[in-house]
């Protein structure tokens, strides 16, 4: 059994439950290939409305994520740690004096995303926002690679990355992101407003469409022998340059 294990639950009822009393803690659902039955139906109107990725998958599937149990043809992953719902969280945060959050568009890696968790944690940043989809969602690797961390920052999810951008633009915040040939570093711009830092995938880093909304695009200074950094290292070293502004006298 994985660790990852503890994390799933199986069986329609329980499922059922869990969606309608708890849909902020489903990453995900797994539905046996070939079910289309009535609580099946309820289990798939349930994920749709709340924006639940479900996964139609072989039998052996469902066995590897729960070993052999009486699975009842539907498991789903679910998050140890509560997320905050969106629309109530940006009613709170445009209240806030210049709020600091993360939004993470694509993160794969439960290392890094773990990694920047604690980060997050220890600079105080205000929130977290990661997409329900194409996002690794917080499983124990993730809180394993926080060292416990993981829930401290306000985690809150969002269904689109761009639109979400867009709409704390509204609400006055600057967005910031990385571009390897940006003129600017990360040091030689100014944080002490509200801000939103968007963090891209480890490999491709940010979209294009994501990258005209930012309005600080930053760089970061390396030897021509080093192509990248690791995301969860570049995320700390804005982190602090953010932390260290904000403190300054």
């Amino acid at each position: 059994m994985s660790e990852n294990q503890h994390f799933f639950i199986y069986g329609r009822n329980p499922i059922i439950d869990k969606l309608n009393q708890n849909p902020d803690q489903v990453a995900k659902v797994y539905i046996k290939e070939g079910l289309f039955d009535a609580n099946i139906k309820q289990i798939q109107q349930l994920c749709t409305a709340n924006k639940i990725p479900v996964s139609n998958v072989p039998p052996r599937k469902l066995i590897e994520l729960v070993g052999k149990v009486n699975d009842q043809g539907v498991v789903a992953m679910v998050s140890p740690i509560s997320y905050q719902d969106y629309e109530e969280w940006r009613e709170k945060i445009g209240h806030r004096k210049n709020p600091f959050i993360i939004v993470l568009s694509e993160i794969e890696d439960t290392g890094n995303f773990g990694a920047i968790l604690r980060t997050a944690a220890a600079a105080s940043v205000d929130a977290i926002l990661i997409p329900k989809h194409r996002q690794v969602p917080v499983t124990a690797g993730v809180v394993k690679a926080s060292a416990g961390t993981a829930g401290i920052v306000p985690l809150v999810r969002i269904s689109n990355v761009n639109q979400t951008l867009s709409e704390l633009k509204d609400l006055g915040f600057w967005v910031a992101g990385l571009e390897a040939d940006a003129e600017a570093t990360i040091w030689e711009h100014d944080y002490k407003r509200s801000l939103a830092l968007v963090m891209g995938s480890e490999g491709r880093g940010l979209k294009e469409a994501t990258l005209k909304l930012c309005d600080l695009k930053l760089s970061i200074p390396m030897s021509k022998k080093v192509e990248s950094l690791n995301v969860s290292v570049a995320t700390g070293l804005i982190l602090y340059e953010v932390v260290r502004q904000r403190r300054a006298k």
